[in-house]
């Protein structure tokens, strides 16, 4: 009999109460402080010791989502802990089944999600083609393609996406793959570069995402932020989109030149950037990466269907 992960091995860990980097906290001791040059250092070089170069490296099968071995569970974490992101594969087509993510998502000890206006009544969101109502109007329910972006980008600080579980029920017949970057890997590019990058993205008025506006109501205010944030716990978190309307960029120098060697870092081509499609039956669970969608074809017939979670909690072991 498989051993079972025992949930008291889960560390629980709550984000919120800290939008963004303070240099009277922890954050000051963070490898991801732009002046803590040696604790940066030494970040990096166990960061790229061993770092995948293949999306299939990223890939963990599952036996039972919702009841994790010990030897998952490891895989999982391991992956996690390098990559900030993981693909699950359950091995098969399976039904349209929301408590898979749900409870794979409990046994990594992410709990609070992100009820949106779009989301589902159980908290999580079908992601599929809508062609009327409140859905039609946004991107990620139609077959277009979505450019470089962090979920929940437009969140106030306080309610910043730190993990996001996206699982797929049914693909479509052609297109829809994501390519995926690791914010991690984005900054350690982006500062050898120039630390003054990171600088300026951590200023909080660095990236502005104005009001939205439906039908003469107001959705949501101008939301001020920075790019790169440090959480109590001393990790990184990302808030980014490279959408190039309705989005305002801090109008320094410096900040300019920032967020355009940032986009080109972006397109590059590199062994860090991991390109692929969810099958039916696998998912990514990820620290809310950096991942874009490309444009699909699909099947009115047999519609491509994605679950995803949002949640405030950041994945910690």
């Amino acid at each position: 009999m498989c051993e079972v992960v025992h949930m008291k091995q889960i560390k629980h860990c709550s984000t919120r109460r800290n939008p963004y980097c303070k240099l009277d906290s922890a954050a000051s001791n963070s490898p991801f402080h732009h002046e803590n040059e040696l604790a940066y250092q030494k970040w990096k070089t166990h960061k790229l010791k061993d770092y995948p170069t293949s999306i299939s490296q990223l890939v963990v099968p599952l036996n039972d989502p919702k009841a994790l071995t010990v030897q998952e569970y490891q895989q999982i974490k391991d992956c996690l802990l390098k990559t900030n992101m993981v693909i699950y594969d359950i091995g098969r087509d399976i039904q349209e089944d929301k408590s898979i993510p749900e409870q794979l998502g409990i046994q990594l000890g992410i709990h609070s999600l992100d009820r949106n206006e779009c989301a589902d009544d159980d908290g999580f969101t079908s992601i599929q083609v809508v062609d009327d109502g409140l859905h039609a109007i946004y991107i990620p329910y139609s077959e277009k393609g979505i450019n470089w972006h962090t979920d929940g980008y437009y969140n106030r600080l306080s309610e910043q996406i730190y993990s996001m579980i996206l699982h797929c029920v049914r693909p479509a017949p052609e297109g829809g793959e994501n390519q995926l970057w690791d914010p991690e890997i984005i900054y350690m590019m982006l500062r050898d570069k120039n630390p003054d990058y990171i600088k300026a993205l951590m200023e909080p008025d660095a990236m502005t995402i104005p009001k939205n506006v439906l039908n003469g109501q107001l959705v949501r205010p101008d939301r001020s932020g920075p790019v790169f944030m440090i959480t109590d716990e001393g990790r990184l978190h990302m808030r980014y989109t490279a959408r190039a309307r309705n989005v305002i960029w801090k109008e320094d120098s410096l900040t300019q030149e920032a967020q355009q060697t940032l986009r080109a870092l972006l397109n590059s081509d590199s062994d860090y950037l991991f390109q692929g499609r969810l099958e039916a039956g696998q998912g990514l669970v990820c620290n809310n990466v950096l991942h874009t969608r490309t444009a699909f074809k699909d099947d009115k017939d047999n519609p491509r269907l994605l679950y995803r979670g949002r949640y405030f909690d950041k994945i910690m072991f």
